[in-house]
């Protein structure tokens, strides 16, 4: 994993901080207050990349919805099929949810 070059404290506190998080008012306060629009910009970019490419969209339909360069789509591609599956767990986490 990649996010293993961190400081283990650091990236392990924060970590545990974030799933103290009760429920999407506080997400969306912690969040706002963490980030500028334009980082969550990137990092909401970049899930929804992810989700159209895990729905089998290709790169003219992704760049015509998120506005995202080849070279994102690219990475986040690559960290699908390199990365640790946590794109698909979520996403289908959030399906299961919202059948329910």
């Amino acid at each position: 994993m990649r996010i293993n070059q961190l400081p283990d404290r650091d990236i392990h506190r924060f970590f545990q901080c974030v799933l103290q998080l009760d429920n999407m008012d506080e997400c969306y306060a912690f969040f706002d207050d963490l980030m500028t629009l334009k980082e969550m910009k990137v990092f909401i970019t970049r899930f929804t990349v992810a989700e159209m490419l895990l729905e089998g969209k290709t790169y003219q339909e992704i760049r015509e919805v998120t506005q995202a360069s080849t070279a994102i789509i690219s990475r986040v591609k690559r960290s699908i099929e390199e990365g640790n599956d946590s794109y698909k767990i979520l996403l289908d986490r959030v399906k299961k949810y919202n059948e329910e």
